[in-house]
């Protein structure tokens, strides 16, 4: 049965082209909903902004990494726009100093 960090690991392949970074260092992924033993994942995720020209191919790579974990049956990325992503506030330490954001 997989777990919320599995599935946050799961998710550090899906990379923002037009960033370079992942989703869960961009801090794009607002919550992760574990149901029926592990075989159902609902996923909750924001993009970078609501006109993000890869948003259908990340909720699809996101999708397809967290389908792969192991007894995962059924994946529901689900876009969320609240709160607003602000990268000074929900990327990571790391992420911020990529992106130039003290």
């Amino acid at each position: 049965m997989p777990e919320v960090q599995d599935v946050m690991q799961a998710l550090k392949a899906v990379t923002d082209p037009e960033i370079g970074l992942d989703v869960v260092e961009l801090g794009l992924v607002y919550g992760v909903d574990i149901e029926e033993e592990g075989r159902k994942v609902q996923v909750q995720m924001t993009l970078t902004s609501p006109m993000c020209p890869y948003g259908p191919e990340l909720v699809s790579a996101a999708n397809v990494a967290v389908a792969q974990l192991p007894g995962v049956e059924d994946v529901k990325v689900n876009l969320v726009w609240t709160p607003r992503w602000d990268p000074r506030e929900h990327a990571t330490e790391d992420a911020k100093a990529y992106l130039g954001i003290w």
